[in-house]
């Protein structure tokens, strides 16, 4: 079975190991989004955020870090997460 699909999730854990969650890729009203399941709460990211992190951390050429805020809280600045939720990133955080 393929890996990814709402079938047969991701099995993934938070930066710090505590807590698990999964994520799988699938098409909704024509976007390609990974879909994240934390517990009862379902989050929707489009895709392309894959491909534009890849340029983010190769532009970058260096360690950077990972942020882990809460999303009521703000990202650190010069993290991947503060790249991800800023207005000026290619989709508009």
């Amino acid at each position: 079975m393929q890996e990814g699909t709402t079938e047969n999730p991701w099995q993934l854990k938070t930066p710090s190991g505590t807590a698990a969650y999964t994520m799988h890729r699938e098409q909704k009203d024509g976007r390609d989004l990974l879909v994240c399941t934390v517990g009862k709460t379902v989050l929707h990211y489009d895709h392309r955020a894959l491909h534009d992190l890849y340029a983010m951390l190769k532009a970058h050429s260096d360690w950077l870090p990972l942020g882990s805020a809460d999303e009521q809280k703000p990202a650190a600045a010069g993290t991947v997460e503060a790249g991800g939720r800023a207005a000026d990133n290619p989709i508009g955080g």
